[in-house]
């Protein structure tokens, strides 16, 4: 399944709710969700959710959407998270959070998760003092994530540095502003998560 070009905002109509898959413009009046809150589509609003099953992919789709994950590879997430120890939900979660791109997000190096994944693609980030550009490489305990030399004398970095400084990063992030850099300290809690996901339905819709 190839990755989904049109318009995001039409994402999060079709969910119901804000993925904040445009940064900043989802904060403010101009997002699609509170101007036009219907279902995309001809008969949007009269479509409503009332099955189970129903109920249960569109909360995999919100997550899926939300972190910019491929189907096929959202469901080998899934078959990682029930093989850990604990509980499947929550596994999801932190293998989620602890994607490359999202780190990069939560670093407040980037204004949404798309456009972390393309800095990513761009290769202007190190991993443990190595070149990587691949936005799904799930990050441990320890992993450093830096911006490389090269890139931080961008006009782009220079922006984005100071949009760190004021960024809210997540406690199981250890940030380094000066040097555009960040450490994984510990792996997120479900308590980390800040987005109202309803886990269950994910790993029940998977578990049949």
């Amino acid at each position: 399944m190839a990755r989904y070009t049109g318009p995001s905002c039409k994402l999060c109509r079709r969910e119901g709710k804000k993925l904040f898959l445009k940064g900043d413009r989802c904060l403010t009046d101009k997002c699609a969700v509170d101007r036009r809150s219907t279902v995309p589509g001809q008969h949007g609003a009269g479509r409503k959710v009332t099955k189970e099953y129903g109920m249960q992919l569109r909360e995999k789709q919100t997550a899926r959407r939300y972190y910019g994950v491929q189907e096929k590879q959202f469901a080998n997430y899934y078959v990682m998270a029930d093989k850990k120890e604990g509980v499947a939900g929550e596994n999801l979660l932190t293998i989620l959070e602890c994607r490359l791109d999202n780190i990069v997000y939560r670093m407040g190096l980037a204004s949404s998760r798309k456009e972390a994944r393309q800095l990513v693609r761009h290769a202007h980030f190190t991993l443990n003092g190595k070149k990587v550009d691949i936005p799904s490489i799930i990050c441990k305990p320890g992993d450093v994530i830096a911006v490389k030399d090269k890139s931080k004398a961008s006009e782009k970095f220079k922006a984005l540095a100071e949009q760190m400084e004021t960024a809210v990063i997540p406690k199981w992030i250890e940030a380094d502003v000066q040097n555009l850099s960040a450490k994984v300290a510990v792996l997120p809690k479900r308590e980390d998560v800040d987005f109202p996901f309803e886990e269950q339905l994910i790993i029940e819709l998977y578990s049949k």
